[in-house]
């Protein structure tokens, strides 16, 4: 700990007191851990989540039956049209014309939008999503439905082109909208977005490379350099569309106002904890958040996070170190509160290629943190979308585990955990500390003398400079 921090590190409580992981509700605030008066909305205390933080029947988002899924109809030749309209682009191309890459073997062949009535516009919108209720208190498990259902986004288009599989098979092409689907209609060539199957085990059943891949052409969709915003500086309110959750989901963006509109810009990208929104931190303390960005040179953004705890199911119930805890939750994950999940680990990918898209990022100097809720969120999305990140900073919140999880993923990622010595998860922080010690990660570790809201502003200088370090290492 630096010595030039000393005076803020006595800060105890006062500051934040963000429910941990899950603790709050949504917006109903609560005691506080360890006392003291929070300055984030609805932050609340170390509630538990009533009967696991299920979120009641959060939601109900429709049958997400997944409709008819559009195979693409005979894809082998590298333009057929696959049904009614799912040409994969020009009709019989696929590539060279007429060729699909090896000549009529399909390759790129179906990489369309999936042609007429593949679009999912209206349908699959699952009706009014239920409101949920109120929303558990658990914060972290079924917070809510997620908005007004699925309206399949932008159907077949995406990111990684469908690879055509098999020559000749057409690869993902024309798999279209989803009907009434869960996922919405973003899969197309990007491939199917929900998978079945969960690749972190107390996380959502989305593919990480068609998330991104729809993110990607969501962000390619939206780019308007000739806009008045376009790469602009200083402290920015933002929205976009996001379709499948029915919403215009805002963010906030801090760009220095020094840059010179062509340096490539470092990024930090945080996460809330429950009870607050996009604001809530950035605001807090005179804005320190902002001028810490300002005074190290970091472009920062800060996603809502839809309405979910960004892909992350795990709570204060459930540190590291206590997988049975972990099972306990996950045995109560509905398909309300997976959608809700989903749409929100989607928004912070969203968010994240909109700037991507639009500032020249130093792709080898991005950083993930964030604070109760939004370090296990920095855990979840840090782990399942690695290849972004050069660096991890989860404060007061060790919802991880070890089993199922892609640690050697992040062999060569830079982490950095924080933790409040009155804080109900520092056992879970410390048995973390030394696990990580133990196998040789490249991880440090701080604790300050304050609760789990009042230890935020002490140790956001030490985080920035660990950015620093961090970048050149």
């Amino acid at each position: 700990m630096r010595a030039g921090h000393s005076s803020q590190r006595i800060l105890i409580a006062g500051i934040l007191s963000i429910a941990l992981g899950a603790c709050g509700n949504s917006g109903q605030g609560g005691t506080g851990a360890g006392g003291g008066t929070s300055q984030v909305a609805g932050s609340g205390g170390v509630a538990t989540g009533g009967s696991g933080g299920s979120g009641g029947s959060v939601g109900t988002g429709g049958s997400a039956s997944g409709g008819t899924t559009g195979n693409g109809g005979s894809s082998a030749s590298g333009g057929a049209t696959g049904g009614a309209g799912q040409a994969g682009g020009t009709s019989g191309t696929g590539g060279q014309p007429g060729t699909g890459g090896q000549p009529s073997t399909g390759g790129q062949a179906g990489r369309g939008t999936g042609g007429t009535g593949q679009t999912g516009g209206a349908a699959g919108a699952g009706g009014q999503a239920g409101s949920g209720g109120q929303p558990a208190t658990g914060g972290q498990a079924g917070r809510g439905t997620g908005g007004t259902g699925q309206t399949g986004g932008r159907p077949g288009t995406g990111g990684q082109p469908a690879t055509g599989g098999q020559p000749g098979t057409g690869g993902q092409a024309g798999r279209g909208t989803g009907g009434a689907g869960q996922t919405g209609g973003a899969a197309g060539a990007c491939g199917q977005l929900d998978s079945g199957k969960r690749s972190i085990s107390f996380g959502t059943q989305l593919d990480a490379q068609a998330v991104m891949c729809v993110a990607q052409q969501l962000a390619k969709s939206l780019a308007n350099p000739g806009s008045a915003q376009w790469q602009a500086k200083g402290d920015q309110h933002r929205t976009y569309r996001f379709a499948d959750a029915n919403a215009d989901e805002p963010y906030r963006l801090y760009v220095p106002t020094n840059w010179d509109g062509k340096s490539s810009l470092p990024l930090a990208m945080f996460l809330h904890g429950s009870g607050s929104n996009e604001n809530s931190y950035v605001d807090s303390n005179n804005k320190q958040m902002l001028n810490l960005a300002q005074e190290h040179g970091f472009l920062l953004v800060a996603p809502l996070g839809d309405k979910g705890a960004y892909g992350n199911f795990l709570r204060l119930s459930s540190p590291f170190g206590k997988p049975e805890e972990a099972a306990k939750l996950m045995a109560q994950v509905t398909a309300d509160s997976e959608r809700t999940n989903q749409l929100s680990e989607r928004d912070v990918i969203n968010v994240l290629e909109l700037v991507l898209a639009e500032y020249p990022i130093d792709r080898a100097g991005m950083f993930l943190f964030g604070h109760s809720m939004g370090s296990g969120g920095t855990w979840y999305i840090g782990g399942k979308y690695a290849s972004y990140w050069k660096g991890l900073a989860p404060m007061s919140g060790p919802f991880v585990q070890e089993t199922v999880y892609p640690w050697d993923d992040l062999r060569d990622t830079f982490i950095f955990v924080t933790e409040g010595t009155q804080a109900p998860s520092l056992d879970g922080s410390r048995v973390l500390r030394d696990w990580l010690k133990a196998n040789s990660f490249k991880s440090e570790y701080l604790e300050v003398n304050a609760d789990h809201g009042g230890m935020i502003s002490p140790v956001l200088p030490d985080i920035f400079d660990f950015f620093d370090r961090s970048r050149g290492s």
